[in-house]
């Protein structure tokens, strides 16, 4: 990571809007800004934690990895969203990866200013506590849909997260491009698994592909894919 002068506004990001507004001045003076480049990983399962990010711009993915050769992505990060936080606690070391999709900008805060920031602003150590929470909910769900949903509910459901967190361009393609294998990782399936399921949702006319660009067609059907293994 390039570390940059470029600063944020300091409004945006999960920190600033929670935080006492005289403290703003100190998120100032202890935050560094990072560009990234598309693939970069920021840190790895497994690092030791030495602080805290926040997704400027761009967008990143928190994976972690799953049997020996494959991988899970949890969540994705974007403008103004929190990450590196699963590395609080005891453990002192980050138990999931984060890489960046596409070029972005990042802000970093060190553990021990993080710290400090918990104590200090009852209101951001309230909200990151709710955060906690629905994160939670969010992997207890993904949970049980690994173990009872089957792939191609699995891949529906992928696809309408992505639209509803990311929203669609113009053309009405989701407007996030991720590879086949991201898909398949952030749905739990592997990727001629995903492939073949692609295919079929293409031929029942659920959707539609060009490159990387998915359009849905029938968000309803899908949906419906869903609810049939519930």
């Amino acid at each position: 990571m390039k570390e940059i002068k470029q600063a944020c506004n300091l409004k945006d990001c999960f920190l600033c809007r929670h935080s006492l507004p005289e403290w703003l001045q100190a998120v100032e003076v202890h935050k560094k800004n990072f560009k990234v480049k598309k693939g970069e990983v920021i840190f790895k399962e497994g690092d030791k934690v030495t602080g805290i990010y926040f997704a400027y711009a761009g967008k990143v993915k928190i994976h972690k990895k799953w049997g020996k050769d494959k991988e899970l992505i949890i969540r994705f990060a974007t403008k103004g969203a929190i990450f590196g936080h699963r590395g609080l606690g005891t453990h002192n070391v980050y138990p999931v990866s984060a890489t960046a999709l596409e070029p972005g900008l990042i802000c970093y805060i060190d553990i021990g200013f993080f710290d400090a920031t918990l104590k200090t602003n009852n209101n951001f150590a309230y909200n990151l506590m709710l955060f906690f929470a629905d994160e939670l909910q969010e992997s207890e769900k993904k949970m049980r849909n690994l173990a009872h949903m089957s792939v191609k509910g699995r891949v529906a459901q992928a696809l309408i997260i992505l639209k509803e967190q990311f929203g669609t361009n113009d053309d009405g393609s989701l407007a996030i491009e991720l590879s086949r294998q991201d898909l398949a990782s952030f749905a739990g399936a592997t990727y001629e698994t995903v492939f073949r399921v692609m295919n079929e949702l293409l031929k029942e006319e659920l959707v539609e592909v060009s490159g990387k660009k998915i359009i849905i067609i029938n968000q309803k059907k899908l949906l419906q894919l869903t609810a049939d293994d519930l």
